[in-house]
């Protein structure tokens, strides 16, 4: 998949292509339906197809201490549009020039001069431009033939990255599995720690998730793969490790019975299912001692 950066005017041979617009975080299955129906568009039109998201996101611009916890990283995301089968990624950084544009300007600039684009396919609720003055209708009387696609129902309500947030943050994780088609997943490159998980008998593999505020936290049975592993059961911990003076927001993913070495392996954590909050131990050894009740826990989960 070509990742495209900014949107510079396209050249005079560029075929053009149909577009989709968004923040796509987390890629449930409402944003499934939108680039299923991109696709559509492009095999129907026979031109290539591309979405166009922004970096940072529009609320993290606007009110960035108040910004919801990010579902995926433009990385993940980039990983889950190529594949959906989709051709082009467009990348638009969000600063005060592109939150100034309203919707007849974005259209003009991103759409017709840099993107050449010939069908547009948006959510149903999705507004772009200055204000939110850019919708559907915007998009046709500009002259652009554009579908909305009607929201994907779950359990009565429409999906939404949202829903799936508060899902993680209750620790319903077959609810936000539901919601996104598959468990949620973090992703990251293992990094060197300080080693006490092997000196208490749970190695593990740390990551940083690389966000201001994580979607989740806790301790959770969790299935890793990467490194030669293929969703393999364990335990995981998302979190600051009080016990131990931590600081930093760490994943660090405990893989049963392995013996390899994980030091900077690219892993994909799946979070299977909640298992406590965490705390603060008197002592290493009452934390010890909880990281085996953790382990049996999970462990039973997984055998059932």
């Amino acid at each position: 998949m070509l990742i495209r950066r900014g949107f510079k005017p396209c050249r005079d041979a560029d075929p053009g292509r149909a577009v989709a617009i968004g923040n796509f975080d987390g890629l449930h299955l409402g944003h499934q339906s939108i680039l299923a129906a991109l696709r559509e568009r492009g095999r129907e039109l026979r031109i290539p197809t591309a979405v166009v998201c922004f970096e940072p996101q529009p609320k993290e611009h606007f009110q960035p201490a108040a910004a919801p916890a990010r579902l995926m990283r433009l990385r993940d995301k980039a990983e889950g549009i190529a594949a959906a089968g989709i051709d082009e990624l467009c990348v638009l950084r969000f600063d005060a020039r592109l939150a100034g544009f309203d919707a007849g300007t974005f259209i003009e600039r991103v759409l017709v001069d840099a993107l050449r684009t010939k069908h547009v396919v948006i959510g149903e609720g999705f507004r772009f431009g200055k204000a939110r003055g850019g919708d559907v209708e915007a998009l046709r009387r500009a002259g652009l033939p554009a579908d909305a696609v009607p929201p994907r129902l779950r359990a009565g309500a429409p999906v939404s990255s949202t829903r799936v947030r508060e899902a993680l943050a209750a620790g319903r994780m077959d609810e936000a599995a539901a919601l996104l088609g598959r468990d949620f997943r973090i992703s990251g490159r293992v990094i060197e720690g300080r080693k006490l998980g092997r000196e208490l008998g749970f190695p593990t593999g740390n990551m940083r998730l690389h966000r201001r505020v994580s979607p989740v936290a806790g301790i959770f049975a969790v299935r890793v793969s990467g490194a030669g592993l293929e969703r393999h059961a364990g335990i995981a911990s998302v979190g600051t490790r009080p016990t131990v003076g931590g600081i930093e927001w760490l994943l660090e993913a405990h893989v049963f019975d392995y013996e390899g070495d994980l030091y900077g392996a690219r892993l994909d954590v799946d979070f299977i299912a909640r298992l406590r909050d965490e705390v603060r131990f008197d002592d290493v050894a009452a934390m010890t001692a909880q990281m085996h009740e953790d382990a049996r826990r999970a462990r039973n989960l997984f055998a059932h």
